[in-house]
């Protein structure tokens, strides 16, 4: 794991599923350097779990306040984690 790096987890909900948000955030995430993975929750919700460069994982979570045109976020939980050294950032359903 990269000294300096950061380790959240990002709950988001409202109209989050179905309108390309796990794609766009691992877009967005690729573009950022962060690694983790997004995955739907079965309660509507999406997950996301970034770690990497500080600067790089706020700009992620700033972005999964909104997420793609079509998601209407109404709310974002974020914890704090440990860097766990995470390789890539995949897709999870």
């Amino acid at each position: 794991m990269s000294e300096g790096a950061i380790r959240r987890r990002v709950v988001v909900w409202g109209g989050v599923q179905g309108v390309g948000y796990r794609w766009s955030c691992a877009r967005e995430a690729g573009r950022l350097g962060v690694t983790g993975r997004v995955r739907n929750l079965g309660s509507g919700e999406v997950e996301i779990v970034a770690e990497g460069p500080r600067d790089a994982v706020e700009s992620l979570v700033a972005w999964a306040r909104h997420g793609p045109a079509r998601a209407e976020v109404r709310g974002v939980d974020v914890t704090e984690e440990e860097p766990r050294g995470a390789i890539g950032f995949r897709v999870d359903s």
